[in-house]
């Protein structure tokens, strides 16, 4: 068991051999070139061809529909060991799996997904999720993003801000408001699609982390959508939204899990090669007891993701745990890439130590799927309803 595992309580078999062959397959496939990729900001097409060939970009997609039909636990077992290696795939990986496929099935008409989900669930197409706008962050309300029917189609005009996979997805899940004087209740959520007329996507943001995956703008001139491509109810758009959020939580979380895993090795590793003042940093009580918080934070981040994802789908108290699992494993990822770093000294500042590129793709998974401020009103929102 490497370090830092921590208890994996109610695995079954398969869940088990899912997770030893994904870990296989990214150091097979996606650790080499990896400090390439980051540094040239290319995206492993190959590799995530591959990955949807082996049902990971399609994970909780029916069978009907062309998926794997997994479970979230699963689902966040694969994530972890995919960010361990690399996190910009990850982030890549849960994307298209969750804040797309996942809305698309549980609110999309049975027609809708079997036009949509099957090129997603193959990976043959990526997709993505489009909320955020320049001016609209954690304040989703105050989106101007419009859509306007126009007989059979709605007519979407605006633009979406920080979108993973904008220029290379098919597919996109977007927020718009559809009738601007019932304020949130006025917001309505679509699938829509690059080819549709109107449709444009941004150059690539120049990101501080996770450079070997895609993050940009969209932009909706007089995009032109079919009404069929209209998820459940007119108004039901914010409902969708944080419905999809509570969801993808799960995956974030097991991205930062996996993130911390790897810096716990890193340090690990590092404090019993290097030699100071005549013995190996390891056997120094400071670095010891850094290495011992890292391990027991990695371990409560664990148990906090596979709980929320074990009872995502059956527990009245699903959002709170995906909340909690979020706030604490991200932040936990944070300190530990900080100390793992600090372990390295000067030469965890230096890009040939794979520390510091996790340190630049960690800082991230405080922010994005719901800032670490929203998930603390999240969690005192059910406790004070409760």
């Amino acid at each position: 068991m490497p370090p830092g595992s921590g208890l994996d309580f109610a695995l079954t078999e398969e869940q088990e051999l899912l997770r030893a062959e994904v870990r296989r397959f990214a150091e097979e496939r996606l650790r080499p070139g990896l400090a390439e990729r980051d540094r040239s900001h290319e995206l492993p097409v190959a590799v995530l061809r591959e990955m949807g060939e082996m049902g990971l970009l399609g994970m909780l997609v029916a069978e009907e529909y062309g998926g794997a039909g997994q479970d979230p636990l699963t689902y966040c077992l694969a994530v972890e060991e995919v960010a361990r290696v690399c996190p910009s795939t990850a982030v890549t990986m849960s994307v298209t799996n969750s804040v797309c496929q996942w809305p698309i099935q549980r609110f999309g008409s049975d027609e809708l997904r079997r036009r949509v989900l099957p090129d997603l669930a193959s990976g043959a197409e990526l997709g993505g999720f489009g909320l955020t706008e320049p001016e609209s962050g954690s304040d989703a309300g105050a989106m101007q993003t419009v859509a306007r029917r126009d007989g059979d189609d709605w007519i979407l005009d605006g633009q979406k801000a920080w979108i993973t996979n904008a220029s290379i997805g098919k597919w996109f899940v977007v927020l718009a408001r559809t009738d601007p004087a019932a304020g949130k209740r006025g917001i309505s959520a679509f699938v829509v699609g690059r080819e549709m007329p109107g449709f444009a996507a941004g150059a690539p943001e120049e990101k501080m982390g996770l450079r070997a995956s895609v993050t940009g703008s969209l932009f909706f001139n007089a995009c032109r959508v079919p009404a069929s491509h209209l998820l459940d109810a007119e108004g039901q758009g914010l409902r969708i939204a944080f419905a999809t959020l509570d969801h993808s939580r799960l995956g974030i979380a097991a991205q930062a899990v996996g993130i911390h895993q790897r810096a716990l090795e890193l340090a690990l590793a590092y404090a019993r090669e290097r030699v100071q003042f005549g013995v190996p940093i390891v056997e120094h009580q400071a670095v010891r007891f850094t290495l011992a918080r890292m391990a027991t934070e990695l371990a409560a981040a664990r148990t906090l993701t596979r709980h929320a994802a074990a009872l995502s789908e059956r527990s009245p108290e699903a959002g709170r745990l995906a909340s909690e699992a979020k706030l604490y494993a991200s932040e936990a990822a944070n300190r530990a890439c900080f100390d793992a770093l600090q372990i390295h000294g000067g030469n965890g500042f230096s890009e040939e130590y794979e520390i510091a590129r996790l340190y630049r793709d960690v800082r991230v998974t405080t922010i994005y799927e719901g800032t670490s401020e929203m998930q603390r009103l999240v969690i005192a929102r059910h406790l004070l309803a409760g």
